[in-house]
Parts: structure tokens; sequence; C-alpha cells
């Protein structure tokens, strides 16, 4: 689910952006003070496209591509800083830069890649799944640190040369905001549903196992994931009062209660009334014919009949689960989809 892409996209790199008030000149503190800048904008430039293929596309090329794009921008900025002269007595100014660039990248191909790892594992578990969501917002605060620090140091630079700055909201900073205000709903109201989601998956693990004290046990953490859930997905923060993720989440616990209320304690019937049978069964079968009384085969011949509608209604049951179980998992994934759609700017 694209809930689990890298928070580290929605990052305000550039929210503000620093314009010089007086006429640029070559070989001045101005001139190397836009020469920062413009490098800058080419990474959250880049940074942009990425957030866009994420919220947007459903190309794993065109998302791997732009990653890639964004890297390469990073580093070619990096080349370019290291290679020009610092502005006469800015050395410090360019090395708290190249420390900017140099932790970013780091962040990017380190902390960010053990993320990478983490999504492949986080489905196994609620607590894989949480670990991996406060290891994006552990990665990017240290990424917003990085971003805080180079926007003082320009300030810095800026008084020490005498330049006036205006504060002003980039295009750019207002869409990435959005972006973070966007992600940080949807995967808040996604732990929620996940919780439940993946609780499910281990009750029909028993069930497949035909585990009567697992199914039981499992059942009852997911009814009680559901009512709880049901609560706390109120408690959330919408975005623009948009509520599309939570009645889809509400939808889905609706149906895990449901489940655990109605449907399981028939499965579980199953299960007993066969263990039931293969008694009768097998006590049956260990005699002869002769020594097998009228009553015994009675009670065997009830139980065929009776065995025999339970698989059959017992099958009903699973065909007509899975089918309620795909679509409320196919209207979250749609809701989630069309969330971001509407929210993140696509250009």
């Amino acid at each position: 689910m694209k809930s689990n892409y890298f928070r580290f996209i929605i990052l305000v790199l550039s929210l503000l952006t620093f314009q010089i008030a007086s006429a640029q000149r070559i070989k001045n503190a101005n001139d190397y003070l836009s020469f920062i800048g413009k490098e800058n904008g080419k990474i959250s430039k880049s940074m942009w496209n990425y957030t866009k293929s994420l919220a947007h596309s459903k190309s794993p090329r065109k998302i791997e591509g732009d990653r890639k794009r964004l890297l390469k921008s990073l580093e070619r900025a990096l080349i370019k800083i290291k290679r020009a002269e610092a502005y006469e007595g800015e050395d410090a100014y360019k090395k708290q830069v190249l420390e900017y660039m140099d932790l970013y990248s780091s962040l990017l191909k380190n902390d960010y890649a053990k993320i990478v790892d983490m999504k492949e594992v986080a489905e196994q578990s609620y607590d894989f799944m949480e670990a991996y969501i406060l290891a994006q917002e552990l990665a990017d605060k240290r990424m917003q640190e990085a971003q805080q620090a180079y926007a003082n140091a320009q300030k810095d630079y800026a008084a020490r040369n005498n330049i006036r700055l205006v504060d002003k909201e980039t295009e750019l900073g207002k869409k990435m905001k959005i972006s973070n205000e966007v992600f940080d709903h949807k995967n808040d109201v996604y732990l929620v549903f996940f919780k439940s989601n993946i609780q499910e998956r281990f009750m029909l693990s028993a069930l497949s196992s035909n585990d009567i004290s697992a199914i039981q046990q499992n059942a009852n953490a997911l009814q009680t994931f559901a009512k709880e859930g049901m609560t706390a997905v109120d408690t959330i923060a919408l975005y623009k009062e948009d509520k599309a993720l939570v009645k889809a989440t509400k939808v889905a616990l609706q149906f895990y209660l449901d489940e655990t209320q109605n449907t399981v304690p028939q499965l579980i019937e199953f299960f007993l009334l066969n263990e039931k049978f293969q008694t009768i069964k097998d006590a049956i079968e260990k005699k002869s014919q002769k020594d097998r009384t009228k009553k015994e085969i009675d009670t065997y011949n009830n139980m065929v009949n009776e065995i025999n509608k339970a698989v059959e209604d017992f099958n009903k049951t699973n065909a007509q689960l899975n089918k309620e179980r795909n679509k409320i998992i196919t209207q979250w994934n749609e809701a989630s989809a069309k969330f971001l759609s509407r929210h993140i700017p696509k250009e």
C-alpha cells in the first residue's frame, strides 16, 4: 500500500526562499548566495517530482527513475559546490552547506535504505509496521533539522555580508507542506486499519490449520482491536474535513466485528462437529462389519449427512467472507489512492 512509502518525500525542503533585495552582481556575496540557492532549488525540484510519483504514479519504474534522479541532483549539487570557490572569507559557510548536503546524502543512502529493508517485513506484524513508520519519522526529523541548519547558515551568511533577505513561502514549499499533512493523516488512519487487518490474517492462519484454540484466541484479539479502532479512528485529526479514509476504515472494522461476533462462532462449530464426526468414524472403522450395531451405523450415517451439509455451509460461508474481505480491502486501497490524488498537487 502506498501508505507505507517513504515519508521523507514530504519534507519541507524549501519552505522558505531567501530573495536578494539588491541587484545580483558577478563575484560578490549576493552571487555566491544565489549560486548555493540555485543548486538547492534543483534538489528540491527533484524531490517534488519524486513526491508526485509516489502519490500519483502506479508505475514502479517511474517511481524508481525519479528516486535515482533525485540522488543524481544531489550528487551534481555537491560536486558543483565543492569545486566552486567560496566567496572571500566565507569558507565556513561553504563548509556548512556541504555538511548539510552530505548529511542529506547519507540519510538518503543509509537511513532510508534501512527503511526500505524494514518495509519488506513491515506487513508481517503491527509492531513491525509501527517500527517502520517510526523509523521514517525519526529520519524525517533528522532531515528537517538539517534543513533548518542550512536555513540558519544562509541567514548568518547574509547578515555578515549585509544582504537583506525577504522570507517568502515558495509554491514548492506550499506543496511540500500540503504533502506532509496529507501523508500524516493517511498513515495515522492506516495504522488503525492495519492493526485489525494483520490480526485477521493471524486468525485466518489458525483457521487454515483447524486450530480451534488459536482461532478463538485470535478472534477475541481481533474483536478487541476492531472495537478499539472504531473509537481511535474518530480521534484522528482530519485533513480538510475529508472523512474518506476514516469511513473506509470503519467499514473494514465493522466487517471484522461482524466476522468475529457472528461468523467465526459458526466456523468453530463446524470444526467441533468435524472432530465429533472423526471420532465416530474412527470408532466404527475399527470394528468389523459384523460387530457394528444398528445404533452405531445409524449414528454414523446421520453424521455423514450432517457433516456433508456442514461442509457445504462452511464452504459457502468462507466464499462469502473472502468476497467481502477482498471488497473492503479494495475499497480501502481505492479510498487511500483517491485521498492522495485529491489533496497532493499533481503539478
